[in-house]
């Protein structure tokens, strides 16, 4: 029985192979993953987006450490130093001599397989002349000539080889490990068991144990789950929430204790710094001893907020803190929105609790606006653009303008504009390029049940399913052309000729009406006409087949009425044609128009089974796709961060300040987006009276609200038995006659065939 035998790499050659795969397979998924993206291409993007995001905050900070920031030279450096070590390696290899070569002693002998005894003794006569030491020969290739010579003239040695490959018959099974001896050296032995005791007992341990920590302490979306229980509790005990008692709530999440969170920093200076805030601040109730809003890091969050929103100065000590807290404060309030749905989800489905109430949602909404936009809720939208402060209101409030919101300033005409605004001097094109850059949104509502047969007709408790599509547009693109010449100067203005040929139509356009309401009552009485013109045709036709076939229902009144008048508005424009044909030709020219509408309404239901299909697998292919969450940079003057325009659509009961529709979060509204709002329908029949909501998480008074009617209808109630499926006794009696008499043919054929 042959034994084993483990060789190591006294040389070091087969180790390079190894070190060098280890390296590749480290360094190219780093490389592609974590090379820094190129400065070249965001210094090219923050200047494509100066001209409107010039005055901003986050956009100040970015440009100022993309310009300080050595972290991507340093990696770089790193990368292109691993590169180099890749290189050598992979060089050292392709030098490195291949010393494992198949034993032939043929080709030792310089033979071609399958030689003679006498072609084999006279070419090893001729090499051990050549290469004999005492002619002065090499030794080791004499050796290995000897041994060949042996392997072909000896029967034994011979066989050997063909059998084992080897002339000394089986050897030891050998296997090479690619490390280098030194690592299974005595000497050695102490250090290498204290590097593996210390990769494999120390470093792996602690990093995968502060990686399980990290992940229970945090929910999906990166928030503590202490915090989230925090919110749920202050949520269930107070359903009612106003803005004050939102904002305390919201202060108190662990993200600002520094006993949970590393960022967050109480410095020995907020002693001072913070009570002279709440000194300008006023009354933001600092003596409340309901834990934990007394505590320390709560009172300075809850103060920092306050001060944002107040557009304060703070000090240098403190604008880092509040830039972080200010910057947390977004998404720790979605998660409060999430709670706030999870929390109506339970109360609907079990009971016992109340929900909370719609303000309170609606209220973490607005105060995301507030926080990104750092205003006040009783401040105007307006102060959202740049340069304009408190005692410039006074000019646009006026009686002759009238502007209180972004809207209304974007109505207005160009020569009004500059005349209101006439404070601004120079700046005022850069006050319409920010106004310009703002979404204007288009919501447009469709009310249907899907998987019904009658997919307009809501029952109680149906399913029901609001496809909401939602166009963005900037509001440059809603101005007057003038306005947008204006705007972007830097474009090619068309010739005079075509602006005085346009100058009618820019002045019947307005901005913020809705632009095809005249378009849209002529669309519809058109559709009227010829909804009557198809149906006319279709009613005669279906009188005449009532007339025709015996044993159909009679149409109602109302339809007798429609058929007589259109009979009789037929027989006038047609009696010319009709007193052409005899009444027999009529009666085919009627069969093959029969046919036809046949056709065409098999036509129309092929078509909306495709419209269906199309409909299905394009949300199908909706729910596969994962988009990006980058769609268009807000713009907030104080806001520390980059922030994209995300959106809040949900269905809400007003009156009853409930939810009907949990809020859906929209992510990647670039340039339409179709959102499906599902919700059962109320239990008991009439007219409800609902609304579509579309909020903002990044702007003040740009929220729409659009009504929607439900009109419940009674359930169908459910036939138990099926007319397809019952069988009238005749015809059960007549099959057990069958039965029976095919059974008694049987039973006389059998007596036959034993006869």
């Amino acid at each position: 029985m042959p034994g084993q035998q483990f060789q190591y790499d006294d040389s070091g050659n087969t180790f390079f192979y190894f070190l060098t795969s280890f390296v590749g397979l480290i360094l190219i998924p780093a490389t592609y993953y974590l090379w820094p993206r190129d400065q070249n291409a965001e210094q090219l993007r923050l200047k494509s987006l100066r001209r409107v995001h010039g005055r901003c905050l986050w956009y100040r900070l970015r440009l100022l450490k993309s310009q300080k920031s050595i972290v991507p030279r340093l990696k770089k450096a790193a990368f292109l130093f691993g590169w180099l070590i890749f290189l050598l390696l992979a060089y050292k290899v392709s030098k490195l001599d291949r010393e494992y070569q198949e034993y032939n002693p043929y080709e030792v002998l310089n033979l071609d397989p399958g030689s003679s005894l006498s072609e084999i003794k006279k070419q090893y006569r001729v090499l051990s002349l050549k290469f004999h030491p005492d002619r002065g020969g090499d030794e080791a290739t004499f050796m290995r000539i000897a041994k060949a010579y042996a392997a072909l003239t000896n029967e034994q040695s011979r066989k050997n080889w063909e059998m084992y490959g080897n002339p000394d018959g089986p050897s030891a099974t050998s296997f090479g490990i690619a490390l280098p001896a030194w690592i299974v050296d005595q000497k050695n032995s102490m250090l290498v068991l204290l590097v593996y005791g210390l990769a494999f007992m120390v470093i792996l341990p602690v990093v995968v144990g502060m990686w399980w920590y990290r992940s229970i302490r945090y929910s999906g979306d990166q928030i503590l789950i202490n915090t989230t229980q925090l919110f749920m509790h202050f949520m269930y005990k107070t359903p009612n929430m106003n803005m004050k008692r939102l904002g305390m709530v919201l202060t108190a999440a662990f993200e600002f204790d520094p006993r949970s969170n590393k960022e967050a920093t109480i410095r020995p200076a907020d002693n001072i710094k913070v009570p002279l805030l709440i000194c300008k601040l006023g009354n933001i109730n600092v003596k409340k001893k309901e834990p934990p809003f007394c505590y320390p890091y709560s009172l300075k969050a809850r103060v920092l907020v306050l001060s944002h929103l107040a557009r304060m100065d703070v000090s240098e000590e403190l604008k880092e803190d509040q830039r972080f807290v200010v910057r947390k404060s977004p998404a720790l309030l979605q998660e409060m929105i999430n709670v706030g749905c999870q929390l109506t989800m339970m109360a609907n489905s079990r009971g016992g609790f109340h929900a909370p109430r719609l303000v309170t949602i609606e209220n973490c909404m607005k105060l995301t606006q507030m926080i990104v936009q750092g205003l006040q809720e009783s401040k105007s939208p307006l102060l959202q653009l740049p340069y304009f402060e408190e005692e410039h209101l006074r000019y646009c409030i006026s009686k002759k303008y009238k502007v209180r919101s972004l809207q209304d300033l974007a109505r207005l005409k160009d020569s009004d504009r500059r005349s209101m605004l006439h404070f601004m001097g120079e700046k005022y094109d850069e006050v319409m390029a920010v106004l310009g850059s703002f979404p204007h949104i288009t919501m447009d509502t469709k009310l249907q049940v899907l998987d019904d047969e009658d997919s307009s007709n809501i029952t109680a408790g149906s399913i029901v399913t609001v496809t909401v599509t939602l166009t963005r547009k900037r509001m440059v693109e809603v101005f007057e052309k003038e306005q947008e010449a204006l705007l972007c100067p830097g474009e090619e203005t068309a010739p005079a000729e075509e602006v005085q040929g346009d100058a009618s139509k820019a002045k019947a356009k307005q901005v913020w009406q809705n632009k095809n309401k005249g378009t849209k009552k002529t669309a519809k009485s058109k559709k009227k006409k010829l909804t009557k013109k198809k149906t006319t045709p279709a009613l005669a036709k279906t009188k005449q087949a009532n007339g025709s076939v015996a044993g159909s229902e009679a149409p109602s009144a109302a339809k007798e009425e429609e058929e007589e008048e259109v009979s009789d508005k037929g027989s006038e424009s047609d009696e010319g044609e009709t007193s052409k044909y005899s009444p027999r030709e009529r009666d085919e020219d009627s069969d093959k128009q029969s046919d036809t509408e046949v056709d065409e309404m098999a036509g129309d239901d092929e078509e909306e089974w495709k419209a269906l299909q199309q409909s299905i697998q394009r949300r199908e292919r909706a729910l596969l796709e994962t988009k990006s969450k980058v769609t268009h940079t807000a713009y907030s003057l104080y806001y520390p961060e980059e922030k994209q325009e995300w959106w809040w659509l949900y269905i809400a009961d007003r009156r009853d300040q409930t939810l009907v529709s949990m809020p859906y979060h929209v992510c990647t509204l670039k340039d339409t987006e179709e959102v499906e709002l599902k919700f059962p329908a109320p239990s008991k029949t009439g007219n409800y009276q609902y609304s579509v909501i579309l909020r903002s998480d990044s702007y003040l008074g740009l929220d729409q609200i659009k009504p929607l009617k439900l009109e419940v209808h009674e359930a169908k109630a459910m036939l138990d038995n099926h007319p397809q499926w019952d069988i009238p006794d005749t015809e059960e009696e007549d099959e057990e006659q069958e039965d029976s008499d095919g059974i008694e043919e049987s039973e006389d054929g059998d007596d036959e065939d034993d006869d």
